[in-house]
């Protein structure tokens, strides 16, 4: 089989997926996570409140996945990327203007469906056909290593516009000069996420028609998922990940609260962190290679148990930075090289690839449910336990869900040996 990079205009759609990948959570997720001390002042927010949007947002996405997964079954991918892409650059607008917290609760429930209902199944599914039979590692791996690239020079180019639009320094500047400031990031953020959509509907290859399977309900097919023993596996090893992954939405908050930077050097935290995910997941990508990786995702829940245990245990205070960002990393290398992966496993688990869409949303409904319950629960600690005790407790929950994410990934790996076992018993048989 051709190496999938090399296929004429297959590197062009690799790279508008890429983009689409993370450009779509620009909005919702990633100015959030990058200027959060910021975020929450411009918009008046408590960390308990802006949890509680991206609860909103996660409880609508949850309703999303099945029916979204099943669509990517049924359509060309590039239509119900673009289509997603345009519908959630236009909520931007609405971000621009400060709503209140009631529109914003609207807004953030508008983005649950935009970026999921059209966009999440269709995505896996067009990187899985892209990786093809022997390229799953390095079709997830670059994809979303690709997306954390994108994230953090995302986040880089809205730091820099939000330090030039600023009138006067940081620490001199008021309440209403910092929102006038960031309103610009919002404005280009849109106006980014917009163009992609149309680049995606011009330039991204329809090539998978032998793929989309119109036959089958979608009943069907979510029946005939949910006997697939991975699939349930799949769903604890991505939820324990995720965990890790909402975590990462406090580093710009720890860097301010406990190491007592300023919110420019925070935000620069928030966005420096991020170029970690590009750096783990092509290094996965390139080592990877056909070998289980499963292994890999062991590997990556024992690297954030560890990491996760320094900040759990209050080892990290102030002006101790080098202790900072060497757990930084740590966390963050386990967190990324997991994500890189925990899709390209359903090769091993012996998911047809015929019912993609369906298997994601189905996994999906269980993986992505810290959308719901994470981010309230941080918010609820760090206001209830201000400075280091609170950090201290979140990443308690991220040491548990590091220990059932091991454990699900050591009996995922058990389960595929026994799969491949049966497959070559049937073929000597045959």
């Amino acid at each position: 089989m051709k190496d999938p990079i090399r296929q004429k205009g297959s590197f062009l759609s690799i790279i508008l997926l890429i983009l689409s990948g993370e450009l779509i959570f620009l909005l919702p997720y990633v100015l959030a996570r990058i200027f959060r001390p910021t975020f929450l002042e411009v918009f008046n927010l408590t960390n308990l409140q802006l949890g509680t949007l991206f609860s909103v947002y996660g409880a609508v996405a949850l309703l999303s996945y099945v029916y979204g997964g099943a669509i990517s079954d049924r359509f060309q991918p590039k239509n119900l990327i673009a289509s997603s892409l345009f519908f959630t650059a236009i909520g931007g607008l609405v971000l621009a203007i400060y709503p209140s917290y009631f529109v914003l609760q609207l807004l953030y429930g508008y983005w649950g469906f935009t970026t999921v209902f059209l966009f999440w199944g269709a995505m896996i599914k067009a990187a899985r056909v892209w990786g093809g039979d022997q390229n799953q590692g390095e079709a997830f791996g670059l994809l979303d290593g690709g997306r954390g690239l994108v994230a953090a020079a995302m986040g880089s180019l809205g730091v820099l516009i939000f330090s030039l639009f600023l009138v006067n320094d940081i620490e001199l500047s008021s309440t209403i000069e910092r929102k006038n400031a960031f309103r610009y990031v919002i404005l280009f953020s849109s106006f980014i996420v917009f163009v992609n959509g149309i680049l995606v509907l011009f330039f991204m290859k329809s090539n998978q028609k032998e793929e989309i399977k119109k036959t089958t309900s979608t009943l069907s097919n979510v029946k005939a998922v949910l006997k697939i023993k991975s699939v349930w596996l799949i769903m604890l090893i991505i939820i324990s990940a995720y965990v890790g992954y909402k975590v990462t939405d406090i580093y710009s908050l720890y860097a301010s609260e406990v190491m007592l930077y300023n919110q420019v050097e925070a935000a620069n935290i928030g966005s420096l962190q991020l170029y970690l995910r590009p750096l783990v997941c092509i290094v996965i990508a390139l080592v990877a290679g056909k070998k289980k990786y499963i292994y890999y995702i062991v590997f990556g829940f024992i690297t954030m148990l560890i990491g996760a245990l320094f900040f759990a245990l209050g080892l990290v205070q102030a002006h101790m930075n080098f202790i900072f960002f060497l757990s930084l990393i740590v966390v963050a290398t386990g967190t990324y090289a997991i994500r890189a992966l925990y899709f390209s496993i359903m090769q091993e688990g012996h998911i047809p690839l015929a019912v993609t869409g369906t298997a994601v949303g189905v996994i999906s409904v269980v993986g992505y449910t810290p959308d719901i319950f994470a981010s309230p629960i941080i918010g609820y600690l760090l206001d209830t336990y201000p400075g280091i005790l609170g950090h201290q407790y979140v990443f308690i929950i991220l040491v548990l869900f590091s220990i059932l994410g091991l454990l699900a990934s050591l009996k995922f790996s058990k389960l595929v040996q026994k799969l491949n076992t049966e497959k070559l018993d049937l073929m000597k048989a045959e």
